[in-house]
């Protein structure tokens, strides 16, 4: 018989199809395939994106390095057709009862990779780690932006996920407000922590090792679950183990551990699922509040195995055909192997 779950957190209601599970051979869809053709990610294509905002070069031999120039090992570029601009002020205004303002905000890309045949999942977890540096330079840098209240960084993987090009690459998106779905999630950890005055996320963490059925891994600092009341079949978050209301705040050795936490997750996907569309979004603590009790920043992972309908339009409920406890045992067991060492340019 199916069950409804309620989501700790925002209260969501999912309805979890139990009685006719499905296994991951059982979703239609297709891998994510190279199709190749001119891209202007590639290293030599620098001056076909905008001027860049950052970059490493590890091997400058201490000189000086050039901006728009090969020998970059990760590079962070303006989106080429932003959804807000830098330049203006805001000028809230009231239109009738409505509200609206000017769309100030950042929108970037970091490309992950110089090399067009890798992905996340194939780098190593040392080159991870230097995208994941890279992450928190930018939200500092942006943070000192009083406009911006909240930072939202995701990756497109594939065409069904929504990139439009094969290259690896994350987003970057700066709002001038807090997005719905993370200001419900905010308050209900608020609403939680003002009652059990634990932090919701520190109390699924606990829950969730003490029972094991929906731990998929897990290192020192970093646990890798199947959510009690997933939207999505195999939806995966990583949740730090020690509480951090921000991404930003998180220590070297704490990036160390989330890339390989990263690769391990996205290593296991690719076997079960054989390299599925996905989404994969931090979820952080307003720029203006990065550090308190009730928050707990964390990854979450949603491959693209199903489609909303008019139902979950409609009502807000999601259907998930997979149990996270299933979802989870199919993740775990999945072997990794590291990759090979990377030629380098």
């Amino acid at each position: 018989m199916p069950e409804l779950r309620k989501d700790p957190i925002v209260g969501r209601w999912v309805i979890i199809s139990t009685d006719r599970a499905k296994r991951p051979t059982d979703f239609t869809r297709e891998s994510v395939k190279m199709k190749g053709g001119f891209c202007p990610f590639c290293y030599g294509n620098e001056a076909k994106t905008p001027p860049e905002i950052q970059a490493y070069r590890p091997n400058q031999n201490g000189g000086q390095p050039q901006r728009d120039t090969p020998g970059w090992t990760v590079r962070v570029v303006p989106n080429k057709f932003p959804a807000l601009g830098i330049e203006g002020n805001l000028d809230r205004q009231a239109e009738g009862m409505f509200d609206k303002m000017n769309g100030v905000g950042a929108h970037e890309v970091v490309v992950e990779t110089n090399d067009h045949n890798e992905t996340l999942a194939t780098l190593p977890s040392k080159k991870i780690e230097d995208v994941l540096w890279t992450f928190r330079d930018r939200i500092l840098d942006l943070k000192k932006d009083r406009r911006l209240k909240y930072i939202l960084i995701f990756k497109n993987h594939g065409e069904a996920a929504g990139a439009t090009l094969e290259h690896a690459h994350s987003q970057l998106i700066a709002l001038p407000v807090v997005p719905i779905y993370v200001a419900e999630e905010i308050e209900g950890a608020k609403q939680y922590y003002i009652y059990k005055e634990r932090c919701v996320f520190c109390d699924i963490a606990r829950q969730e090792i003490e029972a094991g059925t929906r731990v998929v891994a897990e290192n020192d600092d970093f646990l890798t679950i199947a959510p009690y009341a997933p939207r999505f079949p195999f939806e995966t978050w990583i949740l730090p183990k020690q509480h951090e209301s921000a991404f930003e705040n998180s220590s070297s050795r704490m990036f160390q551990n989330l890339a390989k936490s990263i690769r391990t997750l996205l290593n296991k996907a690719n076997r079960v699922l054989d390299d599925p569309p996905y989404n994969l979004v931090i979820h952080s603590s307003p720029t203006q509040d990065s550090s308190n009790d009730h928050y707990h920043w964390h990854i979450e992972f949603v491959p693209k195995l199903t489609k909303v309908g008019g139902f979950e339009w409609g009502t807000g409920f999601y259907i998930n055909p997979t149990p996270p406890e299933e979802a989870a045992k199919f993740l775990r067991e999945a072997s990794v192997e590291e990759p090979a060492t990377a030629t380098a340019r």
